[in-house]
């Protein structure tokens, strides 16, 4: 394929088959994604590789606890609110792998003032977007499924406790990884109007 073609076989895949994925395909995906750019070359990301039932089952509870005080403050229906959190605990725990990717101030510079701090930040949030696109891009070549779940970023501190990770470890994506489930059907990708998102000047 060229790279177009490429970049349109990547699918949120929110399906999969019971077949696990084994520990050296998942170490690929990861140095996929420590190839990204980053600021200062810092490569500021670390990741929480979770396979067993106990993990994923701690993860999503903490993060669905957090995402439902954070509807019911939204005046959310209760009866919506255990669909919704019942239906991505579900997801997450039925992937045979999930990579919570994480930020460290690794690397990073440092300022006295806030402003540049925040940007420095920003960076690497940045950076770690192009590992995960890095990542999901090495699987789908792979023959595998991805889903990215932006839930940890709401939530960072709830999930890094969930699982007991070190104190410099920021949860900021999940990136869930599998077999994809032969019944899944992915939604047809709308058309762009390139007019909608570039300007030129």
């Amino acid at each position: 394929m060229n790279v177009p073609e490429f970049l349109r076989a990547r699918r949120s895949v929110r399906s999969f088959s019971t077949t696990p994925i084994d520990r050296s395909t998942l170490d690929v995906l990861i140095s996929a994604a420590l190839i990204a750019p980053a600021p200062h070359h810092s490569q500021p990301w670390r990741w929480a590789v979770l396979e067993s039932d106990s993990a994923k089952q701690s993860l999503s509870e903490s993060m669905g606890d957090s995402w439902s005080r954070d509807m019911q403050n939204d005046g959310v229906p209760e009866e919506k609110v255990l669909e919704l959190v019942a239906k991505s605990m579900a997801r997450i725990n039925a992937a045979p792998a999930a990579l919570l990717g994480c930020l460290t101030h690794s690397g990073l510079d440092r300022y006295p003032d806030k402003v540049r701090q925040d940007a420095e930040w920003s960076m690497a949030q940045l950076s770690l977007g192009a590992a995960i696109e890095n990542l999901m891009l090495s699987a789908t070549e792979l023959g595998l499924a991805t889903c990215w779940v932006a839930a940890p970023i709401f939530c960072s501190e709830q999930a890094r406790k969930s699982l007991s990770l070190p104190e410099t470890w920021t949860p900021q994506a999940l990136i869930l990884v599998g077999n994809p489930d032969a019944e899944y059907i992915p939604r047809e990708r709308p058309e762009i109007s390139l007019d909608e998102f570039r300007t030129f000047y």
